[in-house]
Formats: structure tokens, sequence, C-alpha cells
């Protein structure tokens, strides 16, 4: 069976799938989106993903295409029609279509959407999460509303280029003190040598991540401690573990920084079991 997507009402095959040349998302990058994990054809941590779409529309001033409960609908009839149980749902919402002008186009235009399914192999990503992933460090150039989930990704895939060009898994921006914010499509965390798990608070303009609020709730459920305190790279070398986490990566144990180790180099159990809680978590809660 072909892959099928979601377009502006219609469901079509993947291959022949398209938006308006004068989509604002395709030309001006006036959109947002959301990534859902897909754990046995349900969606994960589903509250989270559309509070954030939310607050990212209502940020830009662009309206909510339909009620959520239709656009959960939307959702599950696109993954039904995939067949896929294991993999990630793509949402993407932008202004819609109009005449190109920087400015807003009438308010009564519709917004655009688009839902992609793809599968993921499971056992691929645990074998890969066994052994564990490096990142680079590159210097934070992005605007500084990171906190709206916007398609403007071009600095997020040079830096994803830069690390897959090094052997990376993943790159860390750095801010101009020294202090990684997050990486091009993933929120960083460490634990540092006291046991203390690390990962920088969302004021600071860095992506919500929700995984990253489930993965939160989950060490404070375990008695952990926990510090929304940004750190160097430096400090992550130095660092017990250190992991990324995402709705594609899920907890993804870092081993290595700019190719120097973390810790001795090797996958931490602490990041191990967060990523067995969270799975477990996500899979107890997809709806």
């Amino acid at each position: 069976m072909g892959r099928i997507a979601y377009v502006n009402g219609r469901f079509s095959r993947h291959d022949q799938a398209v938006v308006h040349i004068e989509d604002r998302g395709y030309q001006l990058a006036d959109a947002v989106y959301e990534v859902w994990s897909l754990f046995d054809g349900k969606l994960a941590d589903p509250e989270g993903h559309f509070a954030r779409l939310e607050r990212s529309l209502g940020e830009l001033q662009i309206a909510m295409p339909m009620s959520r409960a239709a656009l959960t609908m939307v959702l599950k009839e696109t993954v039904r029609r995939n067949r896929i149980r294991e993999g990630l749902v793509y949402l993407q919402v932008g202004r819609g279509v109009a005449p190109r002008d920087h400015a807003f186009p009438h308010p009564g235009t519709p917004p655009s959407i688009v839902v992609t399914v793809k599968a993921i192999d499971r056992a691929a990503t645990e074998a890969k999460a066994a052994k564990g992933v490096s990142v680079i460090t590159t210097p934070e150039n992005r605007w500084g509303r990171c906190d709206i989930k916007t398609v403007g990704l071009l600095p997020n895939a040079m830096a994803k280029q830069a690390a897959k060009e090094r052997g990376a898994a993943e790159a860390w921006f750095v801010d101009e003190m020294g202090l990684v914010t997050e990486g091009s499509s993933s929120n960083a965390w460490i634990i540092d040598a006291d046991g203390t798990v690390r990962t920088r608070a969302t004021n600071a303009n860095i992506l919500r991540g929700v995984t990253r609020y489930s993965l939160l709730d989950i060490l404070r459920e375990q008695g952990m401690k926990v510090d929304e305190r940004p750190f160097t790279p430096d400090e992550a070398r130095a660092a017990k573990e250190a992991f990324i986490t995402g709705a594609g990566t899920l907890v993804m144990p870092v081993v290595a920084v700019d190719g120097q180790p973390v810790g001795d180099g090797t996958v931490g159990p602490v990041a191990m079991k967060l990523r067995s809680l969270y799975i477990e978590r996500a899979r107890a809660t997809a709806i």
C-alpha cells in the first residue's frame, strides 16, 4: 500500500499530494508544525502536542483549522489509511493561500493543513539507543522565538547537516555565553556529578518540548533531582551521562560531544532507564 497524505480536506496518494504555489508556508515559512510519536497506532503525549500547537498558532495569529476533536479524527484517519502502528505523525498548519505579500492576507483566508505519517523501525532505534549517539556544537544563530514551533528551520537543517558530515546524530546550539540552548531537533540534558538531571529552562526561548515535559514528570515521580539550569559543552563532557529528547528520538543517550567522550564514553544506566519509563508511559497514555 502506498503512503496517504491529508491536504486541505482531501486524502491523496503521498506522491500526488500538492500544495498551492502561493501557500504562505511554502513561500514565507508562515506556518507551524507538530510531530507525534505513534505507538501501536496511537498518538503519544496528545494533550501536550495539541496545547503547543494551539499556543504556536495563537502566537502567530493563525486560526485553528478545525476543532481539536475534528483534528484528532483527521490525524487518526490518516494513521488508519497508512496502516502504520509504530512511527511519526507530522502536522503542518499555515496561514493559507494568498498573493505573495509580507503582510497578512484577509482575515477570512482559510488556514492550510497537511498531515503525513511515516513508519519507524523500533528495533533499529532501540539498537541505536543501546549504542548511544554523538553530538557536535554550533553557534546559536536562530531567531529569538524558538518557543514557537514554526517551519522556518533553515538554521536547524544546516546544523543537522553539519552533524551528519561529522558522523554525529545531532547538533547542539551554543549561545553567546557558551551555554547549550538545545539541539537542532531535540532538547539537551545532562546528569551531573552529583546525580542531578539538568536541562535548560524554556523561558530562554527554546522549544517547549513535549517529550521534555513528560520526562520532567517522570523524573519527579521517580524522586530524582532536577535542575532547569543550562550547561556548557565542557560540563556535558564531564557529566556522568547526557541525552537528548524529542518525538523522534524519545530519550536518546549521548556518548560524545565534539568527538570527546561524555563521562567514560558509554551509555549510562539512568538514560536507558528513563527511556524505558518514557516509552512505557507514552504507550499507556496514547490515544
